[in-house]
């Protein structure tokens, strides 16, 4: 399987993956749940950070936190960046990012371009 059709199956499995995650979470008690939400990597970044590229806006998704605390998200088009809690926006492999790229979490913040999903 190509890296291009192992990435499109992966991302037709993820509303799967979510859905049975969330019907699975009722299942245990709330007390185990909030010990392991203070450990969460995610809970420090917002879910969706989206950037004004020329005249396209795209939406990055959160995909992975490093133990470092660098948080990689990924658009369509195969263009992603990262940031840190106390860093700048970055591209990855490119010169792309657009009004993205030099801004910490807290600027993305103040000009409306990120999306929490936050436990309910």
């Amino acid at each position: 399987m190509t890296h291009i059709a192992s990435w499109r199956a992966t991302k037709r499995l993820w509303p799967a993956l979510a859905m049975i995650a969330a019907s699975v979470a009722p299942l245990y008690p709330s007390v185990e749940r909030s010990a392991y939400a203070a450990d969460d990597p995610f809970e420090s970044f917002p879910m969706i950070i989206h950037c004004k590229q020329k005249d396209t806006t795209h939406a990055f998704y959160l995909s992975r936190v490093t133990d470092a605390g660098v948080a990689t998200y990924v658009a369509s088009d195969r263009i992603a960046g990262t940031i840190s809690l106390d860093g700048r926006a970055k591209a990855v492999g490119g010169e792309g990012g657009g009004n993205c790229v030099g801004k910490t979490l807290q600027d993305l913040r103040d000009s409306n371009q990120v999306y929490d999903l936050k436990p309910q």
